[in-house]
């Protein structure tokens, strides 16, 4: 397929029922990003920004698709979409902050150019990842549905961003679920200098919806006419009827990737086709010939938009440098969350397994929280593989229980769509390790987004967990490591059902993204006295379970019960046994206070040894304290291997046979 088969013959212009007015409207907002970006290439060369993605040639699309949707509706743009700014009436001085990283922009120079998002406007940047923000359009969606609100959301994608798997995740989920997002592909020849001849073989995009029971459209991109009245047609027809629409829009951008990729790898013959079909000057010559725009209104509007920039870059050179401020670095990595706990008069506590505990926070979590929504494979009907759901769709019905396709990414992403239009989510995973088929999300989205512009992602991702029960290499991982590392996760990972209960309430309270790790081991095999009624428990505080003086185990998870069980069958063995139960935040004091009372540590973990979260852990120890130790801080892990099934060697893999042997050590040092 030729690179070239994309093109578009000519621009013809049907105004349809459009008045003058909303013409010359729609020439105007054309005209702003296409002025703002040739004054940003002058400041581009001048040294005064760092980068410039530029859209010049595609301004209609948008333009014409913002234009078309209602001011409340939200759209979820890529990096050259600075028509989509100006025309939801963003201060061009806060653009102009943004792109210069001073404080006056969205981000407190903490991220660049349109990788932002706005509440305000109902704007929802994008990141440099591209393909998450399409399943986060599902999610955003879908809470328009869940409130029956008339709403649409509009989602971009290049033609490059088709290929990654996030959107074909993010059409089937939106297909099966019937929600209304306009994805809008900007089909533009070139994914940075790759052609679409190297990225797909079907003929138009819009051929794709068929494949996931989409209506889809392909669309004259450089036609404002066009756009705006084919997407302000189907948004209407959207807006009744809820589901997915796919748009192709053709296109050329007329300048490289970035500036500084240059459009050397275009064909001129190329460039020059396209520069004829420029959407702007196309459109004007169409006003001058009806006779509703003439050359001097022409140039009135022109010096207006320029004045409006000029006084923009005016206020924002006079703005000083973004100043440093340690402490709201620091602050601003999560949203503000005070916990309320709750003290009930009700006391009647019930023997329940860990299982049990689980299922009783959801519970009571989903009639404590209107807004609340679970997602997960077989979550509904079948209850979970472990049932933990199980009568669920009966008390809270299958629009806040629900099944989905086996699809990680885009359930992550629609979470986080469904916490930015005002829901609280739960991600099940089915396995702790299928997790890595949604890691981009948890690290690139979740993450960041409140340390970036200051969206808080309320989700909650289950994660089923741990060896010990002979379910191999891909059913068996303990990986909360990957997550600890990544700042903006909190990490909680109980051993007790009473911890498991009010640790898992205290979650889904909070605004903050949290992995939540459930050790399957733990699930039917450990029983405790646990409340009936909601109650919490702070993230990031301890628990002190033995108290002594020779030693200190640090630990969480099944090996708490590892040690329990050691120390039950030797009394003489006085130590210190704290269980972390919360990873991130850690609980830095009840470490502290414990190392210096005993003066020797054992970091335990079932985790494998090498970049485990008790490597971190022995390091402050081994920094802060080093003048109370009477021995080196010993770590314990299991073997660094994936999981075997078999039992005899998962039996030796895991580091609980090495356990007496090294604590025996550690107080005889």
């Amino acid at each position: 397929m030729s690179n070239h088969s994309f093109r578009i013959s000519e621009l013809n212009f049907n105004r349809r029922d459009l008045e003058d007015k909303q013409l010359l409207n729609l020439y105007e907002a054309l005209l702003k990003p296409r002025l703002i970006e040739e004054k940003m290439l002058i400041l581009l060369r001048q040294g005064k920004i760092s980068k410039w993605f530029s859209g010049i040639g595609q301004e209609a699309i948008a333009v014409g698709v913002t234009q078309a949707l209602e001011e409340d509706e939200y759209i979820l743009p890529m990096h050259r979409n600075l028509g989509v700014f100006t025309s939801r009436g963003v201060p061009l001085a806060r653009l102009f902050s943004q792109w210069q990283g001073k404080a006056n922009g969205f981000t407190k120079g903490r991220d660049r150019s349109f990788h932002f998002g706005t509440q305000q406007y109902k704007i929802i940047g994008m990141i440099s990842h591209l393909g998450p923000q399409l399943g986060v359009a599902d999610g955003i969606a879908l809470a328009h549905k869940l409130r029956s609100e008339k709403k649409i959301t509009a989602v971009f994608t290049g033609e490059g961003g088709t290929s990654e798997g996030d959107f074909h995740e993010a059409l089937n989920v939106a297909s099966v679920w019937d929600l209304p997002v306009f994805f809008c592909i900007e089909n533009n020849g070139y994914g940075l200098s790759t052609p679409t001849s190297e990225q797909y073989r079907c003929k138009n995009l819009a051929d794709r919806g068929l494949a996931y029971g989409i209506e889809s459209h392909s669309i004259d991109g450089n036609n404002i006419l066009e756009v705006f009245s084919e997407i302000k047609r189907l948004a209407t027809s959207m807006r009744e009827n809820p589901r997915p629409v796919l748009v192709e829009l053709k296109t050329f951008r007329m300048r490289g990737h970035e500036e500084a990729s240059g459009t050397k790898y275009v064909p001129e013959d190329l460039m020059n086709y396209w520069a004829v079909l420029d959407p702007i000057e196309n459109y004007k010559t169409y006003l001058l010939e009806q006779g509703i725009l003439t050359e001097n209104a022409h140039d009135s509007i022109i010096q207006r938009i320029n004045d409006e920039i000029d006084l923009a870059y005016k206020t924002t050179s006079e703005e000083p440098e973004i100043a440093t401020n340690l402490e709201s670095e620091l602050k601003d990595v999560f949203a503000p969350f005070d916990l309320k706990l709750a003290n009930p008069e009700n006391t009647r506590q019930t023997n329940i397994r860990f299982i049990d505990a689980i299922s009783s926070a959801l519970d009571l979590s989903f009639e404590r929280h209107q807004n609340l929504v679970l997602m997960g494979q077989d979550v509904a009907e079948y209850g979970g593989v472990f049932k933990i759901t199980q009568g669920f769709v009966e008390k809270y019905g299958k629009e806040r229980i629900r099944n989905t396709p086996i699809c990680e990414s885009a359930i992550i992403e629609t979470a986080m769509g469904l916490s930015i239009n005002g829901f609280k989510a739960i991600v099940e995973m089915q396995f702790a390790d299928f997790v890595s088929s949604g890691f981009n999300p948890i690290v690139n989205y979740l993450a960041k987004s409140y340390y970036r512009w200051g969206q808080h992602a309320d989700v909650v991702i289950r994660m089923p967990c741990g060896a010990g029960v002979g379910a191999g290499p891909f059913h068996s991982q303990t990986n909360e490591a990957w997550f600890t590392h990544t700042p903006g996760l909190k990490v909680v990972y109980p051993a007790f059902p009473s911890d498991a209960k009010g640790l898992l309430a205290a979650s889904i309270e909070d605004p903050n993204p949290v992995l939540f790790f459930e050790h399957k081991a733990l699930y039917r095999t450990i029983y405790e006295e646990v409340p009936d009624f909601y109650y919490t428990i702070p993230l990031g505080k301890a628990a002190l379970l033995k108290s002594g003086s020779k030693a200190s185990i640090i630990t969480y998870g099944a090996p708490v019960h590892w040690c329990l069980e050691l120390l039950k069958s030797h009394p003489e063995w006085e130590v210190d046994l704290i269980d972390l139960r919360t990873l991130c935040p850690l609980d830095y004091e009840a470490i502290r206070a414990s190392v210096i009372k005993t003066g020797k540590v054992l970091l335990l973990t079932e985790d494998s040894s090498f970049g485990n979260v008790m490597a971190d852990i022995s390091a402050y120890i081994a920094e802060e304290y080093f003048e109370y130790l009477d021995a080196p801080v010993k770590r314990l892990s299991s073997l660094d291997t994936p999981i075997p099934f078999a039992q005899i060697l998962e039996k030796q893999y895991l580091a609980k046979g090495e356990l007496a042997e090294a604590l025996k050590n550690l107080l005889a040092y």
